[in-house]
């Protein structure tokens, strides 16, 4: 079993390469309609198959995964995997929630005010991704978040492989 410092790292490592990838893909437009079909659906499937277990295997929610996947897959472009990704991860955290509502483990006042600045940030979010997306600028801010994370996660945990 891997200790916490050393799975921090490998995520970091994993952002990394998420991150290289979609600075690659900041070439290609995306197509703005994509649609399920016969052609895509294995690597859908499949990379939705990928996306799931890393984030079993990490913790996570698996927004940042599911972008360049559905990008990769389908060939849409970043708005719209973005867009597409917040409706899946929503779909997975509501039904995650529930539960916790029901095992009466939520602060519902602290939850209340989190949802509250969220709900504001998401807009001005959106407002942004689609500024960014219009000039082309999106595929880099979303990769430079990464890698800035990334780094820090590195900088963080990189020393448990050494020691």
């Amino acid at each position: 079993m891997l200790d916490g410092q050393k799975l921090l790292a490998l995520f970091a490592l994993l952002m990394l390469v998420i991150a290289v990838l979609m600075l690659k893909a900041r070439s290609r437009t995306g197509l703005p309609d994509v649609r399920m079909s016969w052609d895509n659906m294995p690597a859908i499937v499949g990379l939705g198959l990928v996306t799931g277990t890393l984030s079993g295997f990490f913790g996570i929610g698996g927004g940042f995964l599911i972008v360049p996947a559905l990008m990769l897959a389908t060939g849409m472009s970043i708005i719209n995997a973005v867009s597409s990704s917040l409706v899946a991860v929503t779909a997975f955290g509501l039904t995650t929630a529930a539960s916790y509502a029901w095992s009466g483990l939520i602060s519902w006042e602290l939850a209340g005010s989190f949802i509250a600045g969220g709900i504001i940030g998401g807009l001005i979010g959106t407002r942004s991704a689609r500024l960014l997306a219009a000039r082309g600028g999106l595929n880099i801010v979303f990769a430079a978040v990464i890698i800035v994370v990334a780094l820090y996660m590195l900088a963080r945990n990189l020393s448990s492989f050494l020691s």
